[in-house]
């Protein structure tokens, strides 16, 4: 358990927040939420010690480790990918020293009798159990399993790790991370540099994990199917639900509303006394009741209200100007980087009013055809752009791509012609740039303004095909909700790079998959492409089984045989995942039991119970037996639930 005790820090002289305190407890799935702003990442370096609080303090188990993924990190390895994720297992490479070391002088000593030889056999055995016990002779095949799931090919693993691009090296740090098992998972954003299928075997794995996860992330796809816990700073307070993320914005809501009809209530009252102490102030026969009164206000705990931050992006993208009815029509596309073919004899078109969605793995092209759709790259094949075509452009790395030492207005200012410029402020208003903000350089700005300027910035040119580039990174739930709206409310053409399957959801009606140079083409949304891409791996996979063991695939024995053994199987399962669910129940009541009895042995002076005797001492002891034979149980059933899966 990580206990989160009175914390408090400011900056500039105002309070982020102000004596906060929360519980992690063993397996806790943490959704850490709030604006741009709110102090989520400076709350998680608090945890890690990064940074120290003005006041208040972290306490964690004696032997409790934890694992930090920031959102960017500086990286440089000249190791190969395989090579860095072994850098996880530093106990396990200190052991096979150690049982190396030990062997060699055991096999160089003929005092077989002394005792300092049996000491060093025991040594010997004592690494050899430990060694054993964390699973060092299967180190290579876990970090093989890991760097696959977040997206590595086999091939990749003995490249150099200066081939890859930042993205894949936070993949690597992610991956080290992971296997090195922490009790605490620490996690802002990871998923802003994976694509889809790396971010389901994310959630898989961290649904599994067992010690604690607190994430930050703006992916509520990813929130809802991870975490069952949403911790909320919010104008320096924390406010902890028991939910996923979109069941806590509801309770939210409904938090909200309570408060302000109680608070409410509570004004009605106030403002009936005070009419009552003005009425009588002056008459001595009501003088005890007026100082009743008097007192009852003073006395009287006010109830304060946390007023939602409804302070947020608003805008809408201008009218798009009529174009043809074919946008772009692509013939023999290839692209190659050197000897590196990214894209080999892509042949789409695009018509007026399609929304396309570019998904599949990073380094598969999505970037490299959005630029060449753009005319930014030059490519082989050709590419025709329709009648009136007129492209905006968001770039992934867009906010890179603003200069740094112009303030905000300048920055459309430069850009901003005709009608547009005298209503320059407005539009930087409508994405809460407001006051003193607008002179500020944009070197001094977040992730979250900067994509706000950036997308601010594409407003200014009237455009009938928008091709977005990861437009939802660094922006807030709430701004990636009214892009989502604007961007419905366009009618215009679109390309959607993205990864975020909340945001593309009723967005797009096309997805484009990018795989092995070429792209193939799904109609509907990301989840009908999902649900798709599911289906047919899961049709791969009966298919490869039934060559494997059936000789008769029409036989209607067979078949039946089949429906029989699947039942079966299903049921087993099911079986195990109740016997899991009650295993993690009574863990849960066991911890809360421990949890007292141990707040009673270490402030015994302020419990009214008596905890001298043997009977208290002999039932602590059997709660902590217990939890140990049940975790050791929990264990065992996740493997006996992954191998009726597989």
């Amino acid at each position: 358990m990580f206990s989160i005790n009175n914390l408090s820090i400011q900056f500039n002289g105002e309070y982020l927040f102000e004596d906060v305190s929360f519980i992690i407890n063993k397996r806790d799935r943490i959704g850490l939420v709030g604006k741009n702003g709110a102090g989520k990442t400076t709350m998680l370096r608090l945890i890690t010690g990064e940074m120290s609080p003005e006041s208040g303090n972290i306490v964690m188990p004696s032997e409790g480790t934890m694992g930090y993924l920031p959102q960017e990190m500086k990286l440089r390895s000249e190791k190969t990918v395989l090579q860095e994720a072994f850098k996880a297992f530093s106990e396990t490479n200190e052991l096979e020293r150690k049982i190396e070391k030990y062997a060699t002088e055991i096999a160089e000593r003929d005092d077989f009798h002394s005792e300092s030889y049996h000491k060093l056999m025991e040594k010997l055995a004592d690494a050899n159990e430990r060694f054993a016990l964390i699973g060092g002779a299967t180190q290579e095949a876990r970090a093989e399993k890991v760097l696959l799931g977040l997206g590595f090919d086999a091939e990749d693993f003995q490249r150099p790790m200066s081939e890859f691009s930042g993205g894949w090296q936070m993949r690597v740090e992610l991956a080290k991370i992971l296997l090195r098992n922490p009790d605490l998972l620490l996690l802002d954003e990871p998923t802003n540099h994976l694509d889809i299928e790396s971010i389901q075997w994310l959630e898989t794995f961290l649904m599994d994990y067992s010690g604690a996860v607190v994430i930050i992330s703006h992916d509520r796809a990813f929130l809802d199917n991870v975490t069952k816990r949403t911790v909320e700073i919010s104008k320096g307070k924390i406010y902890d639900y028991k939910a996923s993320y979109s069941d806590y914005e509801q309770l939210r809501e409904e938090r909200l509303e309570q408060e302000m009809a109680s608070y409410n209530n509570q004004q009605r009252e106030i403002a009936q006394i005070e009419r009552f102490i003005t009425r009588f102030r002056a008459k001595a026969t009501k003088a005890r009741q007026v100082q009743s009164r008097v007192k009852l206000l003073e006395k009287m705990e006010k109830v304060e209200v946390d007023e939602l931050d409804t302070s947020a992006i608003h805008f809408r993208f201008n009218q798009a100007p009529p174009s043809g009815k074919v946008v772009i029509e692509a013939t023999g596309i290839g692209k190659k980087y050197g000897t590196n073919t990214v894209l080999e004899n892509i042949d789409f078109s695009l018509s007026r009013g399609e929304r396309l969605a570019f998904v599949g793995k990073n380094g598969e092209g999505k970037t490299t055809l959005s630029r060449i759709i753009i005319g930014e790259i030059e490519h082989s094949g050709e590419l025709k752009t329709g009648h009136n075509v007129k492209m905006g452009y968001y770039a992934q790395n867009q906010t890179e791509l603003l200069d740094g030492e112009k303030t905000v207005f300048q920055t459309l200012d430069d850009v901003a012609v005709g009608d547009i410029r005298p209503r320059i402020r407005s539009i930087l208003g409508g994405f809460l740039f407001q006051g003193d903000d607008i002179d500020k350089k944009v070197k001094v700005l977040s992730g979250g303004e900067k994509s706000r300027l950036a997308i601010a910035k594409l407003l200014l040119s009237p455009s009938n095909l928008l091709v977005l580039d990861e437009p939802t990174n660094h922006l807030d739930m709430r701004s990636k909700d009214i892009l989502k709206n604007a961007l419905l409310q366009f009618d215009g053409t679109i390309i959607v790079v993205s990864h975020d399957r909340d945001f593309l959801q009723g967005l797009t009606n096309k997805v484009f998959e990018f795989r092995n140079r070429q792209i193939r083409e799904f109609l509907g949304d990301v989840y009908d492409f999902i649900e798709s891409r599911n289906i047919q791996a899961l049709s791969d996979l009966e298919k490869a089984k039934k060559i494997a063991v059936s000789t008769d695939k029409t036989s209607e024995s067979d078949n039946k045989l089949q429906w029989e053994r699947k039942k079966e199987a299903e049921r087993e399962i099911r079986k195990v995942q109740n016997q899991i669910a009650r295993c993690e129940s009574r863990i849960h009541e066991l911890e809360n039991e421990i949890q007292v009895a141990e707040k009673m042995i270490s402030n015994p002076a302020e419990i009214p119970t008596d905890i001298s005797s043997d009977d208290f001492y002999k039932n602590y002891s059997a709660l902590k037996t217990e939890l140990q034979t049940l975790e050791k149980e929990w264990e065992e059933l996740h493997l006996k639930l992954e191998e009726l899966e597989s």
